[in-house]
């Protein structure tokens, strides 16, 4: 670990880190899994979990690339990234039905689809397979975390607004009379067009 430590090179760190989470947001940014993140962020219970998928599966997947990147021929590395990644998605699929089988219910096949998971694709595309192990489980990592952010900001969003609750602590009362449209698709495309368009002029990133 302190040899790990001791070869990153800390502005290089510091760059992938914030591009992951903040400049190059998977969500916001770049707009890649905005298919998950419409299903399960009704839910902070669910997006937690789904961003903790995605962010382990993108980590060991990025990691386990970049230390075969050398080994693998140009023309399957495609069909290499999607062994790999099903191969972890699997393994965390089998763990979280193990641990809290109710919110693997909840989550039902959107657990499995990590593997056709842009993020995780593109890290290792556009990454994992130039970059050493170190950097490749980094730039994994703020992926995820940038991903998993605006997931539980969305969550926080719909299921107070939909279930007047958040994590089943009631805070707006009896009286409160449930939006219900939030809880579904239209609902989540309006709370993540409000995410996008707000953290794009924070960050003042705009296209042509």
């Amino acid at each position: 670990m302190k040899k790990f430590l001791i070869r990153l090179n800390y502005k290089k760190w510091f760059n992938v880190l914030r591009d992951g989470i903040a400049r190059n947001n998977p969500i916001v940014v770049t707009v890649l899994g905005i298919c998950s993140s419409l299903a399960v962020a009704n839910m902070v219970e669910n997006a937690i979990a789904m961003g903790i998928g995605v962010t382990l599966v993108t980590m060991l997947s990025s990691a386990f690339i970049a230390l075969i990147r050398n080994l693998i021929p140009s023309q399957v590395r495609m069909v290499t990234y999607m062994v790999v990644i099903s191969t972890f998605t699997i393994v965390f699929e089998m763990f979280l039905k193990a641990l809290a089988p109710e919110v693997a219910e909840r989550l039902g096949a959107y657990v499995g689809l990590i593997i056709t998971n842009c993020i995780v694709m593109g890290r290792a595309e556009a990454f994992a397979v130039k970059n050493p192990v170190r950097y490749s489980t980094i730039d994994a990592f703020a992926s995820g975390m940038g991903y998993t952010f605006v997931l539980i900001m969305m969550s926080l969003i719909r299921e107070l607004l939909s279930n007047g609750s958040i994590l089943n602590i009631s805070l707006l009362g009896a009286d409160w009379i449930n939006w219900t449209i939030f809880a579904i698709a239209p609902g989540g495309f309006f709370v993540i067009s409000l995410f996008i368009w707000g953290l794009r002029v924070w960050l003042k990133y705009y296209e042509e």
